[in-house]
């Protein structure tokens, strides 16, 4: 019963109900649309900060490199010729040691084709003369004292005379001489010689001439 009361009672007033549910609704929705708006603002300031600082990067990496890049080139280029000039040098030296070792190599297979062809002669009436190949035994010594290295102990060693593979005038003074001879040797080792006990020493040799090739 009461509720009918209270229907009969509101029903005039329906209409005016309505009217304020439906405003009530729409202010919530503005409400949602002003927050929604919001935060898109929000979200669009921060995409563009975001957008000006990649923008920002961009630029400066750009500036960078519009030095960075010719430079590195010009390093790049330098390297290139440094690497090629050192290159270059390193194959002369490799050729000169190779020739140096070739024209070596071919002296000692012409002394030892020499040794090999030709038989050692003791005869004393042969005289020894620039460009003969002899076998001789020294033992030298500076001041009297023998230093290492100046002594063949017996074993003898052949020697091309003219060839300068002695020091001074080592092999000049055993031209003239003869199988079977001793001669006192004098020299003056060179200053740069490479060891300091005989660099600018003079040193006498006593060389026995064991023979001569022929």
């Amino acid at each position: 019963m009461l509720d009918r009361v209270i229907f009969f009672t509101l029903l005039p007033y329906f209409y005016d109900i309505l009217d304020i549910i439906k405003y009530d609704c729409s202010r919530k929705s503005a409400k949602e649309i002003l927050f929604m708006n919001k935060e898109n603002r929000k979200a669009a300031k921060e995409r563009r900060a975001k957008e000006r600082e990649h923008e920002a990067k961009v630029a400066h990496y750009k500036k960078i490199w519009s030095w960075a890049g010719p430079a590195l080139i010009v390093v790049v280029i330098v390297g290139l010729i440094i690497a090629s000039v050192l290159d270059s040098k390193r194959l002369s030296t490799k050729s000169a040691s190779e020739d140096t070792s070739t024209a070596s190599s071919t002296a000692s297979a012409s002394s030892a084709s020499t040794s090999a062809s030709a038989s050692l002669q003791t005869d004393t009436s042969l005289t020894i003369e620039d460009g003969d190949t002899v076998n001789i035994d020294y033992v030298g010594s500076i001041d009297g004292v023998e230093f290492e290295g100046g002594n063949t102990k017996g074993n003898g060693a052949d020697l091309v005379i003219g060839s300068h593979t002695y020091i001074d005038d080592f092999e000049e003074q055993l031209i003239g001489h003869h199988p079977g001879d001793s001669v006192d040797v004098t020299v003056t080792f060179p200053e740069d010689y490479g060891k300091d006990e005989l660099n600018g020493k003079e040193a006498l040799f006593k060389v026995t001439v064991n023979g001569i090739y022929k």
